[in-house]
């Protein structure tokens, strides 16, 4: 068997020379292609019977990729838009090893021929304002735990950072005189953000008398707070929130639930899209624009601004231009 045809050293090349020499991809994106071929890779020695270490380019064949991405949706219950994600990676590998070998320029075409599957974006789940202030409200202050919540909460929801964004934040990141944030988010851009005075205060007591190089946020064993638990620090704030304001009961609230709330609270005050954009840290504007088709509330405000009186009494009959009703003669 020839070396060339091993799919494991083009895989050590693919993540190491291509990913991160080549494209030098963010840190979490790289985890991305890491863990598809986690998954990957089992499930194929199962199919076939090999091991790892035998595995050949020639096995990834396109019915192994379908079957696998059909194991995401059925067996893993991952998302379509987990799915199309794997299978863009498996794209990426594909067209890498055409690239620099050209005997696999045909088994490269059949891979990518693989489709991305078309999905619904699903409903943005964001909070009233009854309900953020609920959240906030539902508070212990009198123990250190309370504390270390209620700053993260209201740090999450002034900022709109990303759980892996609030998890790495380091406290020299704070501006305690410019009062903003120094926020590091995907592809190692960064954004600062403004802060209240109020998160400030409590950003400052959660860190006194501890390094700028250590993170901001710690959990009840005074270690670096990790994303999930994060996530359940937020969704164990939600269920206290939910006997002040029972419509959090049938909510799913996460950080990134908060996200979506700042986003939508900005929009709603009348802060332009861009702003937002940049708030939030999106390259694109399009990934922004969710937020106003989603927000049914400023829409009613727009069409509100924009009505016009109805003309009574008679006057000149409207007419259908010649062309349109040619159009519809056809």
């Amino acid at each position: 068997m020839s070396k060339s045809t091993l799919l494991g050293p083009w895989l050590r090349r693919f993540l190491l020379e291509h990913l991160v020499t080549e494209r030098n991809l963010a840190i979490n994106t790289q985890r991305s292609y890491r863990d598809m071929l986690t998954l990957l890779l089992p499930f194929i020695t199962k199919k076939l019977s090999k091991s790892v270490d035998r595995l050949t380019v020639d096995d990834l064949t396109p019915l192994i990729v379908r079957q696998f991405l059909a194991h995401l949706e059925q067996q893993r219950s991952c998302m379509i838009a987990t799915r199309n994600q794997r299978l863009s990676s498996i794209h990426s590998l594909a067209r890498f090893i055409g690239e620099h070998a050209p005997e696999y320029i045909e088994w490269c075409t059949q891979i990518r021929l693989i489709p991305i599957k078309k999905s619904f974006l699903p409903e943005i789940t964001y909070l009233d304002k009854y309900e953020m202030n609920s959240l906030l409200a539902a508070r212990d202050d009198h123990t250190a735990q309370g504390q270390r919540e209620h700053a993260i909460i209201l740090f999450l929801y002034n900022s709109g950072a990303r759980a892996s964004e609030a998890t790495q934040l380091k406290i020299g990141d704070v501006d305690w005189q410019a009062r903003c944030v120094r926020i590091v988010g995907k592809g190692n851009k960064e954004r600062r953000c403004p802060l209240w005075r109020s998160t400030l205060d409590l950003l400052y007591e959660i860190t006194n008398k501890r390094g700028l190089d250590e993170p901001v946020f710690l959990n009840r064993c005074h270690q670096p707070m990790t994303r999930s638990g994060l996530y359940i620090l937020v969704k164990r704030c939600a269920n206290r929130a939910g006997e002040l304001a029972p419509s959090l009961k049938n909510k799913m609230v996460s950080p990134h639930v908060i996200r979506h709330t700042t986003a939508s609270h900005l929009l709603q005050a009348g802060v332009d899209i861009n702003t937002i954009r940049g708030w939030l840290g999106h390259v694109s504007l399009v990934t922004t624009n969710i937020y106003a088709e989603t927000d049914l509330a400023t829409k009613a405000k727009a069409l509100a601004a924009c009505v016009v009186a109805e003309k009574t009494g008679s006057g000149k009959s409207w007419k259908e231009p010649e062309l349109m009703e040619f159009l519809r003669t056809l």
